[in-house]
């Protein structure tokens, strides 16, 4: 049986108030989700000695998140990851998108799913977020209804379920931004950490970290993780694709098939034990491993978030695919509905 119980979260600057929902298993995990951006906020994991920490980025109230710029936990729609030069065509009609990311488009734009305050309903187990997103919000056709059912069970798997429905053509890419450290959000680099990624397949991008079309095998390269690898064992490779993201910024192509819930990686804090493993029915997962975290930003409780201090497991389709025809579709139609699902199962190693 999960407890969950609310409390305010702060205002937002036109006066809005924002609520945290706390929810509660036993054996320690307790995770915590605001209705703006239907964000993760905490995410409290015991390690192999029972010591509990929060192992998500995040801030301390709705404030920090309203002026924040690096999407700490929220749902990111209506597009996760980038369209080029914003371009987004619709059967036949082209629509121009708001370039917020140099001159391409970024996480569904200047505003984005992150910036609004969501509807929220406690169910069992969990929190259920709803917002609509009206024809023309940031550029996209359609009026869109999009909702995330955020639920924890008692074995330590956090679980977001994602549902959208439309009333005219459009494209919908939905997933979570959290930056997960394993060691405690506050802990400073995460290259320590040791991950395995169920993917024989990578997408290649350009300087522009714009998709080139082609699917890549990860064999020879820094970007194989079909074994367990240190994240910063090759983080500073000299490869073409490793410079151009930074470091680890790019979108593998899960094994398994699509719209089936199956594993894409694992994670382990070889220090804490903390073991965290994700599955999806997403037919991609884009890896980062904060390559543009600088220290600017103030976390909970004071943390300062540094270069490489957080990494991403973004459970998605592929980056551009509006304008890569040999991607999996993202468009939607009136009659259909998006589905999709993604577990964080949290354990421990001895």
């Amino acid at each position: 049986m999960i407890e969950i119980t609310q409390q305010p979260f702060g205002t937002l600057k036109d006066g809005r108030a924002a609520t945290l929902f706390v929810m509660k298993a036993r054996g320690g995990m307790r995770v915590a989700v605001t209705d703006y951006g239907a964000s993760i906020v905490q995410l409290h994991v015991p390690d192999r000695k029972g010591v509990v920490k929060d192992v998500t980025a995040g801030y301390d109230d709705v404030r920090g998140y309203e002026e924040g710029r690096s999407y700490f936990g929220c749902t990111v729609g209506r597009y996760g990851n980038r369209i080029a030069d914003g371009r987004l065509p619709v059967n036949g009609e082209v629509y121009q998108l708001p370039r917020n990311d140099g001159e391409q488009h970024l996480h569904g734009g200047v505003l984005g799913f992150g910036r609004f305050l969501w509807d929220a309903e406690v169910i069992e187990d969990g929190v259920c977020f709803t917002r609509v997103s009206p024809h023309g919000e940031d550029g996209y056709p359609g009026t869109l209804t999009a909702r995330v059912w955020m639920t924890l069970n008692a074995v330590g798997e956090l679980s977001l379920r994602y549902e959208a429905v439309t009333d005219a053509w459009t494209h919908v890419n939905l997933t979570n931004h959290a930056y997960f450290n394993l060691a405690g959000h506050e802990a400073g680099p995460v290259l320590d950490h040791r991950i395995c990624i169920s993917a024989q397949r990578f997408i290649p991008v350009n300087e522009s970290l714009i998709p080139t079309g082609e699917l890549a095998s990860v064999e020879d390269t820094a970007l194989d993780f079909r074994d367990l690898h240190a994240i910063g064992e090759r983080i500073n490779s000299t490869e073409p694709q490793m410079v151009l993201g930074r470091g680890y910024d790019h979108c593998y192509v899960i094994d398994g098939r699509p719209g089936v819930l199956r594993l894409a990686a694992s994670v382990v804090h070889p220090s804490s034990g903390r073991m965290m493993e994700v599955l999806t029915t997403e037919p991609g997962m884009q890896f980062y491993s904060g390559n543009f975290l600088d220290g600017t930003q103030i976390g909970k409780g004071g943390a300062r978030h540094v270069h490489r201090s957080g990494f991403c497991l973004e459970t998605q389709h592929f980056p551009d695919s509006p304008n890569q025809p040999a991607f999996p579709s993202t468009l939607l139609g009136p009659q259909d509905r998006y589905e999709s699902e993604t577990i964080y199962r949290f354990t421990v190693i001895p």
